[in-house]
């Protein structure tokens, strides 16, 4: 499908024009033109009346089937255009949601997906009445008063059926949550812009092949999967990507899925490092707004600069500084920056961080354990070296270990007979 892409930038901040006409090759959409415009926002057309004629001399030339905004349109601009161009019109926004929509296979993602859309439409709907009444135009996708308004009452049935289906999940998730710490895992969920390679971080990390692709928003659903940091038990999840200026409606569809950021232990925050600082800074930004909007920053975060392989040593150096000023700048803890090359393998650093942030979480306690049966010393610290971090070893007629210890799993020691104190 052929369409025009428009993009209207404000004086204070510039819409990224290759991230945008990715989106729309990601849709599937063949771009035949984006029109740009730096002006304040119009309330009748969102663009400047100038703007508009140019667009409407284009859509006569080109013929293109949609033009798609880079904006967000209220519902009256969204008519108002539709009505101005006599081509479909859409929005950034909306755009996302079609691109969700394919990419949802699970269940649970095609709730997500419906409700966001159910979100999204029940303005336009509410505007189609009001225009109804006014008598500018036939109701919502060519139906009438009576058909619109009971297509209002039924987004309002069907956004509530979902969310009732949605809570259902969260209530399986949290009951499997709370038996993977009982085991002794420490969670972990991938946060980032959408394509930085998370899901590929993932793979490698669990030494899984699960689907990757170089386009935005291959993952809607959670996958978690687990590996060990020197012994320790970890599950990490990939959650759906970020994008700037992520709504609010989007944001509360994918609340489900977006929990297990809540929930988590420790945020790993990827960013592709081979990319422009300007772009580094903007995709970090946008991230942070939106684990900000999640209230999880007061989780340890880590910050993984991933795709090292594609630049230079003193590039991800120069970055790793600009990282840590920015974020020093803007309040921002950071609990650790690593450099990876998920494509390559390469994660030594961030196993190393990794390491440290756990044994400082809460649920890490330092614990003296007197062993009196010498048999029993290797079982001892071979179940140690699972659940934590041995700190000293002193032999003699009684064995004295200090360690790290996961509070969960005191009970999987004492089931040894051993004496077991708080330091």
């Amino acid at each position: 499908m052929k369409v025009v892409g428009v993009i209207r930038h404000s004086q204070r901040k510039r819409i990224n024009r290759e991230e945008f006409k990715e989106l729309l090759t990601s849709a599937g959409y063949e771009v035949l033109e984006i029109v740009e415009q730096v002006r304040e926002e119009s309330p009748r057309y969102n663009i400047g009346r100038g703007k508009l004629e140019e667009i409407k001399n284009l859509v006569e030339e080109l013929k293109p089937e949609k033009v798609i905004f880079a904006n967000r349109l209220t519902p009256s601009q969204a008519y108002n255009l539709s009505k101005e161009l006599k081509v479909d019109v859409m929005d950034k926004w909306q755009l996302v949601l079609e691109i969700f929509g394919k990419r949802a296979h699970s269940k649970e993602a095609k709730l997500q997906v419906e409700l966001a859309n159910l979100e999204y439409e029940m303005p336009l709907v509410k505007e189609a009445i009001r225009r109804i009444k006014l008598g500018d135009r036939a109701g919502f996708k060519g139906m009438g008063e009576y058909q619109t308004q009971q297509y209002l009452k039924h987004i309002r049935y069907r956004m509530g059926r979902i969310r009732k289906e949605l809570e259902r999940v969260k209530e399986d998730r949290a009951v499997k949550r709370k038996r993977r710490e009982e085991v002794g895992f420490i969670l972990l969920a991938l946060a980032g812009y959408t394509n930085a390679g998370k899901s590929t971080l993932l793979n490698v990390l669990a030494g899984e092949e699960l689907e990757t692709r170089d386009q935005m928003f291959t993952t809607l659903s959670t996958t978690t999967r687990n590996f060990k940091v020197k012994g320790k038990k970890v599950l990490i999840t990939d959650t759906v990507g970020f994008i700037d200026n992520l709504p609010p409606f989007i944001v509360e569809a994918f609340h489900s899925t977006l929990e297990e950021i809540i929930q988590a232990d420790i945020i790993l925050l990827v960013l592709d490092v081979s990319e422009p600082w300007s772009e580094i800074k903007r995709k970090f930004l946008a991230s942070i707004h939106v684990l900000r909007e999640l209230k999880a920053l007061d989780k340890p975060l880590i910050v993984v600069l991933n795709k090292k392989d594609l630049t230079s040593k003193e590039d991800v150096e120069d970055k790793r500084k600009e990282i840590l000023k920015l974020s020093g700048e803007r309040g921002i803890a950071l609990d650790g920056v690593a450099s990876v090359s998920a494509m390559e393998g390469d994660l030594e650093e961030l196993f190393k961080v990794l390491n440290e942030v756990i044994l400082n979480l809460p649920k890490f306690r330092v614990f003296s354990i007197v062993v009196e049966d010498s048999e029993t010393v290797p079982k001892v610290l071979s179940l140690l070296r699972e659940i934590g971090e041995i700190i000293d070893v002193k032999y003699g007629e009684k064995t004295w270990i200090i360690a790290y210890i996961q509070m969960g799993m005191i009970k999987e020691l004492t089931k040894l007979g051993i004496e077991i104190r708080a330091n």
